[in-house]
């Protein structure tokens, strides 16, 4: 597969499906987490303090970078009715997890993310996590993806007390087979570093200039991808009352199947 160039494109499964999310029921009367109001929180305490120090040179290599991508990658993830990809691979802990086994199991929600030192991707997984109790009591389990090292993601998991399976994409072959890989350009991972403090070697393992582009999918227990969300603007994620109520769509669904003629 084509190597694509860095970071505004979403993938939703349907407008019935945002419209059906305002009317999510909850398993435990408990409102679900936003994670719009998690960013616009986060993003009026960031304009209080001050955000990170670049020059207008870095500014345009973001900007740059943030186009060609989405120049390269108009509809990035994979499509409402696609069969999902199996995948077995590591988790936060060293054992593998196969997609298919959880599937047989009922619905999965994967999601994509960037790595534990993305403060959009810790917004969006504490959403997630309070959300738990709620994709759980519809049958279905959580895992997120990503592609730094396993010892990463289990001081993440530790330290955030995450409740779901972590698992790292090591060879990249899942975020490639999700239709989500690409690479940071050089210039932008030299900002990252200079001006940043981000070494993505640091997370990623050496040479591992890689990312995927944040997407959530819910797959049922047939394996076919019943709902999408895939931005290039990383700061956008699917939210939780989405994921409930395609969940909702998919128990609704396999209900119908059941039933007698």
């Amino acid at each position: 597969m084509q190597k694509q160039s860095f970071p505004l494109i979403a993938l939703i499964s349907s407008s019935l499906l945002l419209a059906s999310a305002a009317h999510a029921e909850t398993a435990t009367n408990a409102p679900l987490p936003s994670y719009q109001q998690a960013l616009d929180a986060f993003q009026a305490e960031r304009a209080k303090i001050g955000g990170p120090k670049l020059d207008t040179a870095d500014r345009a290599i973001m900007q740059r970078a943030a186009e060609d991508l989405a120049t390269a990658m108009p509809e990035p993830g994979l499509a409402v009715g696609t069969q999902a990809p199996d995948f077995s691979l590591p988790n936060a802990f060293g054992e593998r997890v196969r997609l298919s086994d959880l599937l047989a199991e009922g619905p999965v929600v994967l999601t994509f993310y960037r790595g534990a030192w993305c403060p959009y991707c810790n917004l969006q997984l504490r959403a997630l996590q309070q959300s738990l109790p709620e994709i759980e009591a519809r049958g279905a389990q959580l895992v997120a993806v990503t592609p730094q090292l396993p010892d990463k993601s289990r001081e993440q998991v530790e330290d955030d007390g995450y409740a779901f399976e972590v698992l790292s994409d090591l060879d990249d072959r899942v975020m490639q087979a999700y239709d989500l890989y690409f690479e940071v350009p050089a210039d932008l991972d030299a900002v990252y570093r200079e001006r940043l403090g981000l070494d993505l070697a640091e997370y990623n393992g050496p040479d591992r200039r890689v990312l995927p582009v944040p997407a959530t999918f819910v797959v049922d227990g047939d394996g076919v991808i019943r709902a999408a969300f895939a931005d290039v603007d990383y700061r956008q994620r699917m939210e939780p009352a989405a994921i409930i109520a395609a969940l909702d769509q998919v128990g609704e669904s396999a209900g119908a199947d059941k039933a007698p003629d």
